[in-house]
């Protein structure tokens, strides 16, 4: 291994719980990295913080398993997890349970089908091509940009072409992007408190700002939706064609407007925002290790020739793929998977009590020090085939694990080599605030602070 072993990226620093917790009241931004104190890294399973309810924090790979698994149907997401995000997704896919996620789920399965990647590529090229055009016009003006709001606009396009057969109209994607991290911030901000003082299920009123960008990403949405509601039959073939389509088995209703914007909005907002949040730090890491960029785009020339990136390029991108494993594990955009025990019990040999928060945190997971070796330092050829990879099985899970494992994980990766192999090949991204760069936990993993950088075409 390189210099690149060297490299350890931004982390949230770690105190004592006590100690934490008042770091995290006093910054008041509603960042959750905060309150984890440094004993998290280390232990498998424990109390985290100091609240009302109890916070069991588990990091055993076998005991989330189980947690996750969730057989008897006594850990449902919690409803810290419902609360914050009803008001934008309503009770879709992503937050319900039991009998009401197993509906949805069988009405929702035939449009997955609509994701395969072989179809699904073609979009992500046409939204890379027009987004590559975009920088070069930024790289000719020199412009400052933000690399967040870069990221999530390019992967709104491509999920939009995706789900809806079209391109996401630019100020639409500004819009959205800027109304979700004021979503982000404010629920994260109750959240906060919900954890330290109020008992399990306490209605807790959302700030008008936040139902204010919710109301506006919905109309976006129901904008979108509309226009394949009024389409004749048989005029898309799309996810949204075909989450329309759905009927339940036993009743044969199809969703509302209302619910098809509830799961339409799972498609394009998680679908994007969880690929946009790791893409950020994967481009800040790239920016920040020149000889990791380098040594990217020797892969791409290698295996392209210099010309088109392929569908079938990408499964030969093995270090592209392995840059992004490796972002993924310090900067796992689900930063936190709470679940709630609606009954007294056990979980191995804890005793857990009714109304408790099961935390799962991948972030504490990925940077443990009985998992990895040197945790906290960026390494790609860790996932290389001739690397370690993950030594304890059950110990990455960035897509989760369980029955609500993320279906597009497949579509997120082959995505991401895509964006990170064709950006990288023609653009150099300078950071201008680097030394203010710590990462943030709020409903996923973000930088505290927006990275800002200017770019230029790179000189081969």
């Amino acid at each position: 291994m390189d210099d690149m072993s060297a490299f350890t990226p931004p982390r949230a620093s770690r105190l004592p719980s006590v100690l934490s917790l008042a770091r995290t009241v006093w910054r008041g931004d509603g960042d959750l990295l905060s309150l984890l104190p440094g004993e998290a890294f280390s232990m498998a399973a424990g109390e985290l913080g100091f609240s009302r309810r109890s916070i069991k924090l588990f990091n055993e790979p076998d005991l989330v398993k189980q947690i996750l698994q969730d057989s008897e149907g006594i850990y449902p997401k919690s409803d810290l997890m419902v609360g914050a995000l009803e008001k934008l997704i309503g009770d879709s896919i992503f937050v319900s349970d039991g009998p009401k996620w197993r509906r949805q789920r069988a009405m929702i399965d035939p449009a997955f089908s609509k994701m395969r990647l072989n179809l699904a590529f073609r979009a992500m090229q046409d939204a890379v091509a027009d987004y590559t055009e975009r920088l070069n016009a930024s790289a000719e003006k020199g412009e400052t940009l933000s690399l967040d709001q870069m990221t999530s606009e390019l992967t709104a396009d491509i999920i939009c072409r995706t789900v809806f057969s079209t391109s996401l109209d630019m100020q639409i994607s500004k819009d959205v992007f800027e109304d979700f991290v004021i979503f982000e911030r404010g629920v994260a901000q109750v959240k906060i408190w919900r954890l330290i003082v109020d008992p399990a299920w306490t209605e807790v009123e959302q700030d008008p700002e936040v139902l204010a960008a919710c109301e506006r990403i919905r109309k976006h949405l129901g904008t979108l939706t509309d226009t394949h509601l009024q389409a004749a039959p048989g005029t898309y073939d799309d996810i949204a064609s075909a989450v329309i389509a759905a009927r339940d088995k036993d009743t044969g209703e199809a969703f509302t407007r209302e619910e098809l914007i509830d799961q339409l909005g799972v498609f394009f907002l998680a679908g994007h925002e969880t690929s946009a949040s790791a893409l950020t730090w994967a481009f800040y890491l790239l920016a920040m290790q020149p000889q990791v960029a380098k040594r990217l785009r020797a892969e791409v020339e290698a295996v392209t020739g210099g010309g088109e990136i392929t569908f079938d390029s990408i499964k030969k991108l093995i270090f592209t793929r392995s840059v992004f494993k490796e972002t993924l594990r310090l900067y796992p955009p689900i930063t936190f998977m709470p679940r709630v025990s609606l009954k007294a019990g056990t979980v191995g040999p804890y005793r857990i009590r009714k109304g408790a928060l099961l935390m799962i945190a991948p972030w504490t997971m990925h940077r443990h020090v009985k998992y990895w070796d040197r945790p906290d330092t960026f390494d790609p050829d860790r996932f290389m085939p001739h690397g370690p990879g993950e030594t304890t099985p059950g110990s990455y899970i960035p897509f989760g694990s369980g029955p609500h494992t993320c279906v597009g994980a497949g579509f997120a990766a082959v995505e991401a080599a895509l964006i990170l192999a064709a950006l990288t090949c023609k653009f150099e991204f300078h950071i201008e605030n680097a030394d203010r760069i710590r990462p943030a936990a709020r409903l996923t993993t973000r930088p505290a602070e927006q990275i800002r950088m200017t770019v230029s075409r790179h000189e081969a």
